[in-house]
């Protein structure tokens, strides 16, 4: 039975540092390419305008959060934080799915694997307890 166990607690962590290294390379994008960060908020979320100084922003906060999900601080705040902001990503992409044949859409099929990824680790987070801050959590 430990080994069991010590098995789902090392898959999550392997979901968890997967989940991580997709959401830090979004969130870097926002600080090495703000333009295209920009690009991306008018084209999937409808907020044009923003600013290098909003980018950065937005970019600092979603890294203290991606870093508390990877640390395991305040499970149910920053898994479930992760998991929203995916998911509203995920759907706003609607209309690449519309036409998956047209490059790059088929890459935004992806989103839906890794969103069922965050929704495990949501489900399980208390399990999830390798290399965490379990005093936080």
């Amino acid at each position: 039975m430990k080994t069991k166990i010590l098995d789902l607690k090392r898959g999550l962590l392997a979901l968890r540092l997967g989940v991580f290294i997709v959401m830090f390379m979004w969130t870097l994008d926002k600080f090495i390419n703000p333009g295209h960060a920009q690009k991306v908020f008018s084209k999937f979320y409808m907020i044009g305008g923003l600013e290098n100084g909003m980018t950065y922003l937005i970019g600092a906060l979603q890294m203290l959060l991606i870093l508390g999900f990877l640390l395991g601080v305040k499970k149910r705040w920053t898994y479930g934080s992760v998991l929203l902001m995916h998911l509203v990503s995920t759907v706003s992409s609607y209309m690449m799915y519309l036409d998956p044949w047209k490059s790059p859409n088929l890459l935004f099929f992806a989103a839906w694997p890794m969103l069922a990824a965050i929704y495990c680790l949501y489900l399980l987070r208390e399990d999830d307890s390798l290399m965490t801050i379990n005093n936080w959590s």
